[in-house]
């Protein structure tokens, strides 16, 4: 999938420029387990990616809002069962706990057609919900160049899961069940399009999309990162942001990542690469 999705970015760009590459193309070699793993293309240095010359005019912002409007009785209990997931996991049994907890009857819980999937997503929801609010409140991310703007979001989204990290690799399990995989793509594609907008602004042309490709990349492995992460306060997992980052838009590693592309798609397009990395 990831060397088919480079080859389509890339072929598209090529058609559009007689495969000239007038800029250093990327692939983001991070290891996901079905997200994000796609080529990026940057500017001529490592903060070309602004949001004013990739805005649209009159475009409004990509994520306006959760992706699922509850109804009041599941949001209550939903929001009641995220206290028991610690003790119970993303579970039947923290759901019949937060139904306990608000007064109504554990049957409501099979109201709920894929329950434990249900708790997951709302979860992401809320945090996605959260996320908007700090974007519209947060005056100084102006004041960022793209690059921390990306570390900074990615940064204050994941921190809304460290309370329950002991229990994320089980939520993860959930989301890539085949029941479940469409739904948890989209409410993460919209986590990357909300970050993206706030980063870089809004456009339809092939570069926005390798971005918010490479978005979705970073946020990723730093996920996952987090899993593993027995440092105080999550110490290692801000560090390997800001280097994930800081390779990403690191224009010398963008030559070198356009060199490994090359090598992987070999002939082709692949030899237009190389050939302008001899340049």
């Amino acid at each position: 999938m990831y060397r088919s999705s480079a080859m389509r970015l890339l072929s598209a760009f090529c058609r559009r420029s007689s495969c000239r590459f007038p800029f250093q193309a990327s692939a983001v070699r991070i290891s996901v387990p079905y997200i994000y793993n796609s080529a990026y293309s940057s500017g001529t240095n490592s903060e070309s990616w602004n949001s004013s010359s990739s805005t649209k005019e009159g475009s409004g912002r990509v994520t306006d809002g959760p992706r699922v409007k509850w109804r009041e009785e599941e949001e209550r209990v939903l929001r009641a069962s995220l206290r028991h997931v610690i003790g119970l996991g993303w579970s039947d049994a923290a759901m019949i706990a937060g139904a306990k907890a608000v007064g109504l009857s554990p049957s409501i819980v099979g109201s709920f057609p894929r329950k434990e999937a249900a708790l997951v997503e709302f979860f992401m929801d809320d945090c996605l919900q959260k996320l908007v609010d700090v974007v519209d409140a947060k005056e100084d991310l102006k004041n960022l160049i793209p690059s921390q703007r990306v570390a900074e979001l990615v940064r204050i989204r994941l921190e809304m899961q460290t309370p329950y990290i002991s229990k994320w690799a089980q939520a993860l399990s959930i989301q890539a069940m085949p029941l479940n995989i469409m739904s948890s793509f989209n409410q993460r594609a919209m986590l990357v399009d909300e970050i993206s907008q706030a980063a870089f602004g809004e456009s339809t042309d092939i570069d926005w999309y390798m971005k918010r490709a490479v978005v979705g990349g970073i946020y990723s492995s730093a996920e996952l990162y987090m899993l593993t992460d027995t440092s105080p306060d999550f110490k290692d997992t801000w560090e390997f942001l800001d280097e994930r980052v800081r390779d990403v838009f690191d224009l010398k590693n963008s030559f070198q990542e356009a060199k490994y592309l090359a090598e992987a798609v070999g002939a082709g397009v692949g030899g237009s690469v190389q050939g302008f990395l001899r340049k």
